[in-house]
C-alpha cells in the first residue's frame, strides 16, 4: 500500500495551502488504496534523523511505495499517473505536454505567489514585506496574464482532459487565494473554480480538515 507522509498538524495559518494537500488530491482521483502517516511539525519530526533518511530537506511531501521512496510534489504526481496510467497521456507527446504544465505550475507561476503568501503569514514579522509585496504583485500579473491567455477557451491546461499538471497548477494558485491576486483574472479564476468542483478534490478537503482537527471549511 502507498503511504504518504503528510502533515498531522500544522500552524491554522497555512491549513488548505500545505503541498500534501497535491498528493491527497491525486491519490483521491485515481482511487487507489493508501495511508497517511502524520508528520508532527511542532514535535520537530521533521528534523528527526529518520525523517531525513527519506527527505533529506525535512519537508512534506514523502511518497512510500512498497521500500521505494520519493519526494518533491511535482515528481510525486507524475510518478503517481505514470504507475497508474491516469492523469495523463498515454503518448509521448501529451506526456511531454503535461510534464511542461507541471515545471510551469512550480517553476514560473508559483515563485511570486509563494513569496506574497509569506509575506501575507508573516505580517509585521517579515520587516520589508510591505515594500515587496507592490513588486511581487506585479510579477504575478505577469505569470498571470500568461496562464489568462493560454487557458483561452481551453477546459485544461493540456487539453480536454484533467491532468496532474492542473492539480499542482490549483494548488499553487491557491496560496494566493485569499488575497486578492487573482482578481482581474477571470479565465484563471474560473478554471480554478472548475477544478475544485471535483468531488475527489472535495473528499481531499473534508479529509484533510479531520486529520488536521481544524474547523470544517476552514481548508476551503
Amino acid at each position: 500500500m502507498l503511504t504518504l507522509y503528510g502533515f498531522g498538524c500544522v500552524n491554522s495559518k497555512v491549513v488548505g495551502v500545505t503541498r500534501d494537500l497535491r498528493v491527497l488530491w491525486t491519490l483521491e482521483e485515481l482511487g487507489v488504496p493508501y495511508r497517511v502517516h502524520g508528520v508532527d511539525h511542532p514535535a520537530g519530526e521533521l528534523r528527526s534523523e529518520g525523517y531525513r533518511r527519506l527527505n533529506p530537506f525535512s519537508q512534506v511531501p514523502v511518497l512510500e511505495d512498497e521500500g521505494f521512496v520519493l519526494t518533491e510534489s511535482g515528481a510525486i504526481l507524475l510518478y503517481l499517473a505514470e504507475k497508474t496510467g491516469r492523469l495523463i497521456p498515454a503518448d509521448l507527446q501529451g506526456r511531454a505536454q503535461v510534464t511542461r504544465w507541471c515545471f510551469a505550475a512550480l517553476n514560473s507561476v508559483e515563485p511570486p505567489l509563494f513569496q506574497i503568501l509569506m509575506i501575507d503569514l508573516l505580517g509585521a514579522a517579515d520587516p520589508t514585506g510591505a515594500q515587496r509585496r507592490p513588486e511581487l504583485v506585479k510579477y504575478a500579473g505577469r505569470v498571470l496574464s500568461a496562464l489568462e491567455d493560454w487557458l483561452g477557451d481551453r477546459p485544461y491546461l493540456a487539453g480536454e482532459a484533467f491532468t496532474v499538471a492542473d492539480i499542482l497548477m490549483v494548488t499553487v494558485l491557491r496560496e494566493v487565494r485569499n488575497a486578492g491576486v487573482l482578481d482581474g483574472f477571470p479565465q484563471v479564476s474560473a478554471y480554478r473554480e472548475r477544478c475544485e468542483e471535483r468531488p475527489a478534490w472535495r473528499r481531499t478537503l473534508e479529509a484533510y480538515e479531520q486529520r488536521l482537527g481544524a474547523p470544517v471549511g476552514s481548508a476551503r
